[in-house]
């Protein structure tokens, strides 16, 4: 076989391949003498087909075969012997295939860039970290005490984290809508179950009382009939209800699934979460990071097969998230994803070439952890490890994930690192503000 390479433009390369007729010839002959022993034809007996009736019969359609296989090894073979890494699959036109002649073929495609890493050893990462205090423990007690309040009449005007219990008719120029009334509708307010213009105006409200209260829908609301109009909600409010919170001690460890232990184990179980996503928030401010500084360290050329799959990917992403919130299909512009697509094609190459470059293989042990973090977040944990290891594809975006972990470990092993310990909320990106506004009174 022989094999020629011609470089035409940035990644794109043109393989010249000739095959020796007798790879293909014989082949034919050989398939060809195998069928006449099984088929059966009228005027012959069963294996006596002669050859030449044969070869009339199938040689065209066997030929075809044999040209087909034969032009996908021999491609393979190529790639080997010029060790060429193909970005995508090739584009091949045939040359000459004539039977008694050496096939030649022509193989077009754009390869993978060579890539010699830059940066890895003077790149500067801030790794944050916090201690998990006790008074970390005590809020995420508070918010389960808060989550278990039991509800109690109260004949003051409503105020967060009040329930308040309501009937509702809405209109619209006077007009009812679809989806406008409610009955013994329960509102936590503050609790984000209504918009927040909604549960305002139930501040103070109590029990018996009528109010009405305007609300605008967005400009972007599903349905279009209310999109960017104002209602009025005439409510009657049936009850109004304060929290009492349950005392924290061993029952009521118990009544949130400890069962031995007591508030110490909850307390135990708590610090071990809180650190757990510590320790997920770290890595993932880390990778965030070593991605952002290794494009920067590592201008590449891409192959534009890689950066149009993955726009296409991206503009598929953006269809389905349109009609998942029930809009209408978006007209999304190839362009106006090619700067995300090109970063992610860097990244990808990039990534891949560490892994290969250091042998980095799938830690397994990380995958099945990862799994089941996944599933522990769902009602019926095994049911859904079992659909996702059943699932090639979502396996396939775990392993991808877990990967970029082990990639971002092995960075930071080799990159230049300063720890800064900060406090807990702040690593986990909470504020002040974030707690909540005021009681009003």
């Amino acid at each position: 076989m022989q094999v020629s390479v011609e470089a035409t433009q940035g990644l794109q390369r043109r393989m010249t391949v000739q095959v020796p007729s007798e790879r293909v010839d014989k082949e034919v002959e050989n398939r060809l003498r195998s069928l006449g022993g099984r088929i059966r034809m009228d005027g012959f007996r069963p294996g006596k087909v002669p050859f030449k009736v044969v070869q009339k019969r199938y040689g065209e359609q066997v030929r075809g075969e044999v040209l087909s296989e034969v032009l996908q090894s021999s491609y393979t073979e190529a790639l080997s012997k010029e060790n060429l890494r193909p970005a995508g699959a090739p584009e091949i036109e045939p040359k000459q295939t004539e039977a008694g002649k050496d096939i030649e073929y022509t193989a077009v495609f754009e390869v993978l860039p060579d890539i010699e890493l830059q940066g890895i050893e003077a790149m500067e990462l801030e790794r944050k970290t916090a201690e998990v205090s006790d008074e970390d423990i005590d809020k995420v007690l508070e918010n389960l005490r808060k989550q278990n309040s039991e509800y109690k009449a109260v004949k003051r005007g409503a105020k967060k984290e009040d329930k308040v219990t309501i009937d509702f008719e809405g209109e619209i120029d006077g007009q009812p809508f679809e989806g406008n009334t409610g009955e013994d509708v329960p509102v936590v307010i503050g609790a984000g179950q209504m918009p927040p213009e909604f549960e305002k105006g139930l501040k103070g409200v109590k029990t018996d009382e009528e109010k009405d209260i305007e609300y605008t829908f967005p400009e972007n609301f599903p349905d279009e009939a209310v999109a960017n109009k104002t209602a009025v909600f005439h409510v009657k409010v049936k009850a109004v209800e304060g929290p009492k919170l349950p005392k924290l001690d061993d029952a009521f460890a118990e009544k949130v699934g400890i069962t031995e232990g007591g508030l110490e184990a909850l307390r135990e179980m708590i610090r071990k979460n809180l650190e757990q996503q510590r320790d997920q928030v770290v890595l993932a401010q880390l990778k965030r990071q070593v991605m952002d500084k290794l494009v920067e360290a590592n201008p590449i050329e891409l192959p534009q097969v890689l950066v149009d799959g993955e726009i296409e990917f991206l503009r598929n992403q953006a269809k389905q998230r349109a009609q998942q919130a029930g809009q209408d299909e978006p007209e999304v512009e190839s362009g106006q994803f090619e700067e995300d697509a090109r970063r992610r094609v860097a990244l990808g190459l990039l990534i891949n070439e560490i892994i290969r470059k250091n042998e980095i293989k799938l830690d397994q042990n990380r995958l099945r952890k990862a799994l089941e973090e996944i599933a522990s977040g769902y009602d019926q944990p095994q049911q859904i490890m079992q659909f996702y290891l059943q699932n090639r594809k979502l396996m396939e975006g775990l392993e991808v994930s877990v990967l970029e972990d082990q990639v971002t470990e092995w960075v930071v092993e080799h990159a230049k690192v300063k720890d800064t310990t900060v406090g807990f909320q702040e690593l986990m990106g909470q504020t002040a503000a974030e707690e909540g506004e005021q009681d009003e009174e």
